[in-house]
């Protein structure tokens, strides 16, 4: 018996390289994953690699800043036997390695109205379906964490200390209803850096070289761990985060 086995999860951001990495966890451990994104050809790539390994996958164009298009969609999967998981894993266009002395305030305000507006977006549509199914599980994704020192990164920080906020207001508000709010961090994942990203091998070792365990974790660590968080076996973790930081983060 899989753990999934049975449960429809949303995905926004669902052809990114987190978004697919989490789609294969739950894929795998054989929930029904409803990939959401603004691309349909990376959705579609995601899509049949998960269908060829044995999963099932579906996709839709979905903005998630759009509330109409968001409300829309989780209608259209509850409407497929239910709303068990939602995970938003959408970019948050964030500007990285420009002080804040230099930064421009769009480029700094940008990641923290996108990932509270697109985080409050789905959460609240899949939430309003699993209050009528008395269960579900919504999962974040970045965490709080310490102040960088040694690489700027613009608004992440602020965005992700202020979807924590978020997280654990939903926790307070839908435990009573069996819905279960977790934050997956990671403390980074040099897979998700572009081939061509500037500095990528020095940030790479300075992100391995902060583990205990003298390992960054990879997609499919994520992949695997939300996919155990989002299934019966964690039914006792909410209003809580999961450290996959191979000891980069100290809880």
């Amino acid at each position: 018996m899989t753990l999934l086995n049975g449960k429809n999860a949303i995905i926004y951001g669902g052809g990114g390289r987190i978004g697919a990495a989490v789609a294969a966890g739950l894929a795998a451990e054989g929930a029904r994953v409803f990939l959401a994104g603004r691309t349909r050809g990376r959705l579609d790539e995601v899509a049949a690699r998960l269908r060829a390994a044995g999963g099932r996958a579906e996709t839709a164009e979905v903005d998630a800043l759009d509330e109409r298009a968001v409300d829309e969609h989780a209608d259209a999967v509850a409407a497929e036997g239910g709303v068990d998981i939602s995970v938003n894993l959408i970019a948050h266009g964030d500007v990285q390695g420009t002080p804040l002395v230099e930064m421009a305030l769009a480029d700094y305000e940008r990641p923290v109205v996108t990932a509270v507006r697109t985080q409050f977006l789905t959460a609240r549509a899949a939430a309003r379906h699993m209050i009528r199914q008395r269960s579900g599980v919504i999962l974040f994704f970045g965490g709080a964490a310490d102040p960088v020192r040694e690489f700027t990164v613009g608004g992440l920080q602020v965005a992700f200390h202020a979807l924590e906020a978020m997280r654990r207001q939903l926790a307070a508000e839908l435990g009573p209803h069996g819905i279960r709010t977790v934050t997956l961090r990671t403390g980074g994942v040099p897979e998700t850096l572009p081939a061509d990203f500037p500095g990528r091998a020095e940030l790479e070792e300075n992100i391995a070289g902060k583990t205990m365990l003298g390992r960054a974790a990879t997609l499919s660590d994520v992949g695997e761990v939300a996919a155990f968080v989002a299934s019966d076996k964690a039914r006792t973790m909410t209003a809580a985060t999961v450290n996959v930081s191979c000891g980069a983060l100290v809880d």
